[in-house]
Parts: structure tokens; sequence; C-alpha cells
């Protein structure tokens, strides 16, 4: 395999300032990393975290998401327009009761999490049409496979981000491009703060008991599930890394394997009743038995670490 040029967006923090650092540090030697953000400002901890490989094969551009100007000036400024490789990373949370979020915060949530994929993929997928390869990585979300309490809006984004690369595989494989879906769970990063912004949010918007359960239920659940289940930047960078590299990567790629048992629901029982039920049950009857379960993951995530 020859080094290959890899575009990753959202590196100012999180997954993809971790992916790009990974990359451009590998032994190899096989990426050259064009590591993108909107605000370069920004860029003081990646440039912290590519070390040496910063200006060697790590790269810092500006590119908006939002913009197609902006996409397409960053791919103009490569040698022959090659990206060999898109990491879609960039993205926005939304959590909360539908009742207190506002539509035009739901449509700037779409326009980075949906269409600044569809911008950056409309821009490339041509150029990789030409050359009759390449790879479109997606950082998607377990939660664009099954939707969870009170992220109604962000779920519904990762479900269009999963349905438009799906549809989009079948026509790309014609091409010899590959598609792949990198469905993280919780992952511990700066996503945590829509979380600690929570819990401050006007729930004025809402009926007194759906704010309870946001409050009183939710957020605490939340707590738990990412001190149990929750990887860090790198350990899905390190996952990613390998979808990349592999011969026949998956569509689809789950990063958390404790995670797992929560998204099977789904698939055995086709009506959905399985999940909803289990989902409700947990959440609203039997929390002593979800605690339980978190628990124990915690404890295999903890042996695991260990190996």
């Amino acid at each position: 395999m020859g080094t290959r040029r890899v575009l990753v967006t959202g590196c100012s923090s999180g997954i993809g300032l971790a992916v790009a650092a990974r990359l451009a540090k590998d032994e190899l030697r096989w990426f050259k990393v064009v590591a993108t953000m909107r605000d370069l400002g920004k860029r003081g901890p990646l440039e912290k975290a590519a070390g040496d490989s910063l200006n060697e094969t790590l790269e810092i551009k500006q590119l908006d998401a939002c913009s197609e100007s902006s996409i397409r000036e960053c791919v103009n400024s490569l040698p022959d327009r090659r990206v060999d490789v898109l990491v879609n990373n960039a993205g926005l949370g939304m959590i909360g009761p539908l009742e207190c979020q506002s539509i035009d915060a739901m449509k700037e949530l779409f326009d980075t999490n949906f269409f600044g994929l569809a911008r950056l993929v409309k821009e490339v997928l041509p150029d990789m049409k030409r050359r009759q390869s390449g790879h479109i990585v997606v950082m998607s979300s377990v939660m664009g496979t099954q939707g969870l309490l009170f992220n109604d809006v962000y779920s519904a984004s990762k479900f269009a981000v999963e349905g438009f690369c799906e549809s989009l595989a079948v026509q790309a494989l014609k091409f010899n491009i590959k598609t792949t879906l990198v469905e993280p769970g919780p992952v511990v990063t700066e996503f945590e703060r829509v979380y600690e912004d929570a819990e401050s949010m006007d729930l004025s918007g809402t009926d007194k008991e759906t704010a309870k359960i946001f409050r009183e239920i939710y957020l605490p659940y939340s707590k738990k599930i990412f001190a149990s289940l929750g990887q860090t930047p790198e350990e899905v960078a390190e996952q990613t890394v390998k979808v990349i590299t592999d011969k026949e990567p998956p569509l689809r790629h789950q990063t958390n394997r404790l995670y797992m048992p929560m998204t099977a629901l789904k698939h055995a029982d086709p009506t959905g009743r399985l999940p909803l039920d289990s989902f409700y049950k947990m959440t609203f009857k039997h929390d002593k038995v979800f605690n339980a379960t978190l628990a124990m993951l915690h404890l295999l995530k903890r042996i695991g670490g260990k190996k």
C-alpha cells in the first residue's frame, strides 16, 4: 500500500484530533494527513498532539463543513485535488426535551451533521470515481441505528447519515470506492459539555413531569453510562485506523463491544417492541437492574483494560 492522503474534518478536539494525530504518527508513514477545522485559532491542541509529525506527515488547513466554497478551496489546495480517504468527523450534539429545542438549532445541527457530510462527499466523490479508488469514512454513532431518550434530533441526524451512506455505498462500489460508518457509543470528549450545559437548561417549555424525567432520571443515567462504558477519543481513533487499513473494510463498525448488547436488541426483533419495551423498563421500572448491569459492564471494561 502506497502513501495515502487522508482528509479529516473537525480536528480541533475530540475524535477528529485523535484520528489525525494517530494517522500522522503511523510508524510505516502510510498517510499524509490533512487535518481541518473551521477555526484555525483552535489549532493549538492538535499541534501539540501532532508533535514532530506537524508539517511532515500532517498539515492543518481551514475547512468549514457548512460552506461549499470553504470545502472546495481546501480540496483545490491539494495536489491534483487528491483525497484517498475522507474521514468526515465534524459534528454537533443536542439533547433535551423536544419542546425546548428551537427549529433553528435543529437546522444548524443538521447543517453540520448531515449536510456537512453531503457537501464533502459531493466535492470528493467525482475525483474518486475518476481515479476508481477511495474510501469514505464517516463518524456516525450507535444512535444512528437506535434512538435514545432525549436525543431525538441528534439521533435523527445520524439516522440520516446512515441512510445516506448505505444508499451511496452501492453506487460507490461500482467505482471501487469503499464506504464505512464508524459507530462509537459514549465517548468522553467535549460532547460531555453538552450534558454539563443541560444541567442549567431552560425547561420551561415542557411539562413538569418531562422536566423531572430529564433532570432526575436521564442526566444521572447518562453520567453513569459515560463512566461505565465511555471510550476515549484515542480508543475510537485506533478502531478507525484499523478500518482504514483493512483491505475489505466493513460498511458498519461499532467501536465499543460493551455497548453492542444494547444495539443487538433492535436486530433481535424487527417489530421494534423488544428494544422499546426493554429501554422503557430499564428507564422507568427496573433502575436497580440497570445500575447493576452498568456496574458489571464497568468491571468488564476495567478487566479488559488490564489485558
